[in-house]
This record gives structure tokens, sequence and C-alpha cells, in this order.
């Protein structure tokens, strides 16, 4: 048992620590942006993990490119921006609430009320039945 969780600890410890100390940015507030920036940005090769916390070259490369931006004196929507025209709004892990992404986000709770009512109007016509 103690080497599991010995294996658990470190597994994700290592995980954690994917920025290298060569991507680190002096300025501790240009740091700041940055990682806040990478936590909303999902690695297209890891899929379901932020560029912060993954260690594919596509995130590294985004990583650095986001910190080069930074120092140039873009801001964070820019930046942003720039990254979703080139690999679309599925590189957000929260996207705008705007355009068809407004379908995506009320969709479900929609089909959640489409469905409850439905089952109790079948289940209400099933007692008049009887």
């Amino acid at each position: 048992m103690r080497f599991y969780s010995i294996f658990f600890f470190f597994f994700f410890a290592s995980r954690a620590f994917s920025v290298e100390p060569s991507e680190i940015l002096n300025d501790s507030k240009l740091e700041d942006r940055a990682r806040n920036l990478s936590s909303n940005i999902r690695c297209l090769v890891c899929q379901n993990e932020n560029i912060d916390s993954s260690e594919s070259e596509f995130a590294k490369d985004v990583r650095l490119f986001i910190r080069e931006q930074l120092v140039e004196g873009h801001t964070d929507d820019e930046i942003e921006k720039f990254l979703v025209s080139k690999y679309g709004t599925y590189i957000l892990f929260k996207p705008e609430f705007t355009g068809y992404n407004i379908f995506l986000y009320l969709f479900g709770p929609f089909i959640f009320i489409f469905g409850f009512i439905m089952i109790l109007f079948v289940f209400l016509n099933s007692k008049r039945g009887n």
C-alpha cells in the first residue's frame, strides 16, 4: 500500500511542475499573467490538460509564445484572441458566452428540463389510463 501512495504522489507531483525553470520570467507580475493565461489554454495534444501542467512540445511552445508576447507588451486579451484565431475556441477551457457557444451552454439544461417534462407527462398519462 505504501508503494502505491508513494507512486501516486510522485506521479502527480511531477506533473504539477511542467513549467521548466528556463521558461519562468524574471518579472513576477508577467509570470503571474503568463500562469493565469496558461491555466485557461487547453493543450491540444493532451486534450483535457492545460498547457501549464502539460509536458508536450505543443504546450511548451505555446507557453514560450505567451511569455514572449507578454514581454513584448501585448495584453492577455490580444494573446488569447490570437490563439483562438489560430486554433479555434476549443483551445480555451472557458470559451466566451457568445455566438454558437450560447447554444452549447444552454442545450444541456434545455434537454434535462425537456426530459423531465416528458417523464412527468408519460407518468401522469399512465396514471389516467388505469
